[in-house]
């Protein structure tokens, strides 16, 4: 429970697309910022175990930008992006655990 919280606080800014949290996945939709409004990012999370371990999700990131006709092709993202959203998902996990415990 404590890791799927964490998924859908650090995620809150994408637009939700499927979330079923017994299975553990959950899967946005695309989101474009603003300030650069010719990418798009959408995020699925797989939480596979319980346990508040790096294995126990996978987080994938998709991004895609306009060509020059303005249709959206697929980008490539830093594969850095997606174990950094692991990684923030695991602190915040650990966070709202240590809370539980302490109330």
């Amino acid at each position: 429970r404590y890791l799927w919280a964490a998924s859908l606080e650090t995620l809150d800014f994408l637009p939700v697309l499927r979330a079923d949290p017994v299975s553990g996945l959950l899967l946005t939709d695309w989101y474009s910022n603003p300030e650069t409004p010719n990418e798009r990012f959408k995020a699925s999370v797989y939480i596979l175990d319980t346990s508040l371990r790096a294995d126990a999700l996978r987080v994938t990131i998709f991004r895609q930008e306009k060509d020059a006709s303005g249709a959206w092709v697929e980008a490539s993202v830093n594969p850095a992006t997606g174990r950094e959203i692991e990684n923030a998902i695991l602190t915040r996990a650990r966070q709202l655990r240590l809370n539980q415990i302490d109330d």
